[in-house]
């Protein structure tokens, strides 16, 4: 499967370049190659570097935040996931959403807070941390490299995964967090964050009072 994703990639980038443009598709097709194939490391270090650019973009609440505060208090304990460490925070917005990344960061939405109830709100980060803990994030960030690579390589762009842009970064970020999950995935997430949220003393049918 991934030959056969390179083969068209080096198909549609040598039918669609011009004699100028050669050598920097060959740079692309070169980032195509190394993402079918990226290290566990140097995904990690992507997700590091795109997460702190959406921290950066993003209007985190301080501590000193009833968001921050509130969030704290309903994670207190919750360190780990499957040895993936885990660490919170809040966007202030009015949009609603909450997401979690494969190094384990867990970014909820203020706006999200105020239309949930602490166990509701449960719920919903324990569904986000059982698609970090099944690997199912770090699944999405993998493919949505390849994407990137792939388009780079038609279009013609510059390989390296090493200082990335931070439009470029959040790019990658915005496309793997919106990615949809099978729904296998969504199934296995929810029987993880029930018993995620059983274990650390929460009620695990808070996840179905968020989603009703």
């Amino acid at each position: 499967m991934k030959r056969t994703i390179f083969i068209l990639i080096l198909s549609l980038a040598l039918t669609t370049g011009s004699a100028q443009d050669w050598g920097r598709i060959i740079s692309g097709i070169i980032k195509a190659g190394k993402a079918l194939s990226i290290s566990d490391e140097e995904l990690a270090n992507v997700v590091r570097e795109s997460v702190d650019a959406m921290d950066r973009s993003n209007n985190v609440c301080p501590e000193s935040s009833r968001y921050t505060k509130r969030l704290r208090r309903l994670t207190q304990g919750m360190d780990d996931a499957d040895g993936i460490p885990l660490n919170f925070e809040v966007y202030k917005t009015s949009e609603l959403n909450a997401f979690a990344c494969p190094d384990g960061s867990v970014r909820v939405f203020s706006a999200l807070m105020d239309l949930l109830s602490d166990e509701e709100l449960l719920g919903v980060i324990g569904h986000e941390i059982g698609h970090v803990a099944l690997r199912h994030s770090k699944k999405a960030w993998r493919e949505e490299l390849l994407r990137s690579a792939a388009s780079d390589a038609i279009g013609a762009f510059s390989y390296t995964w090493a200082g990335l842009s931070e439009s470029t970064l959040g790019n990658i970020a915005g496309a793997a967090i919106s990615a949809k999950h099978s729904r296998v995935q969504e199934n296995q997430a929810d029987s993880y964050g029930y018993e995620f949220l059983k274990e650390n003393g929460r009620n695990p049918w808070a996840m179905g009072l968020a989603f009703r």
